[in-house]
């Protein structure tokens, strides 16, 4: 039988919490920030039961609506860090610092190094190198939205802290100034052009390089984040990481388009992932074992968990495990409804195909050939001019 005192601190953490949203479950642990903390955030973190040497961390990034628990359930990462001997931390929004519980992407002060937001998840990772014995060559972070913005902003303002990022249906750093200009920018009005947007990069921090490799994620049929919220994205950081306009090559990774750039050195520093069919949220594969379908989090074939995880070298080579294959249409309506908007494929796929070509290569009866098809689509979203 239980001891009193222990059955009193159980039902204690099942409490509600008084923002409405459950507590942190078992795998996250709440983190004593050591530092300042003047975006007056919450931690939560999960270390491996036995690291081995000085792990490495991750930095987990929630969106709007969400909480760390959730998110960590969702997209399975504390799973993976368990089974693969890393650490996560996942700093938390608070309703009286945004209602929707959204980073605050658009604040200045928020965003500014040294200061809001991104110091306070900065003292955090601190703590985390301090306390938990982190190795400080291998922190990366990534996020969803808000979180995804909020995370390219962190790569912005400290990028000498990260070794790498990955920016899930994110927004460029310094690109929205206002509540209003943020709604803006996220339906793709508006945005800076290439040269400004490297402009606030450079403005960001004293950074003069090595600079973290940036992995962006984007759902085609996104009606929250516009797809061309990914082509800025990639105009940002192709100048500091030294890639041309162009990808060096496109290939297919679950059914998915990756385009890929490489530096001078050769190394991969840059790639894009277009989830075909996809609404807003968290490209997830629940039959890889890692995270679970909710809002905004995903089923869509694809794990970006595990394959950011991998980019990074924090997995040893693994194997899909079987599942039942599900049709890509079914995919790309379950990816609509989950995340709670009412964009649709629209029609199949030929004919969208088409619609890109045309709107990308006027006057052509029809694409050369596959590096045609390929630059009319990147052209149409964007992504080349």
């Amino acid at each position: 039988m239980r001891k009193l005192s222990d059955t009193i601190e159980r039902l204690a953490r099942l409490r509600t919490r008084p923002d409405g949203l459950q507590p942190a479950t078992s795998a996250l642990r709440a983190l004593d920030i050591t530092g300042s903390n003047p975006g007056e955030l919450t931690g939560w973190y999960s270390m491996p039961e036995k690291p081995k040497g000085a792990p490495p961390l991750v930095v987990v990034l929630h969106g709007c609506t969400q909480n760390a628990a959730g998110y960590d359930r969702g997209s399975g990462w504390s799973a993976l860090a368990e089974e693969y001997g890393f650490a996560v931390l996942y700093p938390e929004q608070s309703r009286s610092n945004n209602g929707n519980l959204c980073f605050n992407w658009f604040s200045k002060p928020d965003v500014t190094r040294g200061s809001g937001e991104v110091l306070s998840i900065r003292e955090m990772i601190a703590t985390m190198i301090a306390d938990h014995g982190i190795d400080r060559r291998r922190v990366y972070v990534t996020g969803l939205s808000a979180g995804g913005a909020m995370a390219n902003s962190l790569l912005a303002t400290y990028p000498e802290i990260f070794a790498g990022g990955a920016i899930i249906a994110g927004l460029p750093h310094g690109a929205a100034r206002t509540v209003p200009e943020a709604f803006d920018r996220m339906r793709g009005h508006g945005l800076p052009d290439a040269d400004r947007l490297q402009a606030l990069l450079s403005a960001a921090s004293p950074h003069k390089g090595p600079w973290p490799t940036i992995s962006i994620w984007q759902g085609t049929a996104d009606s929250t984040v516009a797809d061309k919220n990914a082509g800025a994205l990639i105009d940002q950081w192709r100048d500091a990481l030294g890639v041309a306009a162009r990808p060096e090559r496109v290939e297919t990774v679950d059914g998915q388009e990756r385009h890929i750039w490489v530096d001078s050195a050769g190394r991969e520093v840059l790639d894009l992932f277009l989830v075909r069919g996809m609404g807003h949220g968290t490209p997830l594969d629940t039959a890889s074992g890692y995270g679970e379908a909710a809002p905004y989090m995903l089923d869509v074939g694809i794990s970006s968990t595990l394959h950011i995880a991998r980019s990074w070298g924090l997995t040893a080579s693994f194997e899909k495990r079987a599942h039942r294959p599900q049709p890509a249409s079914a995919r790309a309506e379950a990816a609509g409804n989950s995340a709670g908007n009412s964009a649709g494929t629209g029609a199949g796929t030929g004919a969208a195909a088409a619609s890109i070509f045309s709107a990308a290569w006027p006057g052509k009866a029809k694409p050369e050939g596959v590096k045609d098809v390929i630059e009319a689509a990147l052209r149409a979203a964007g992504l080349m001019k």
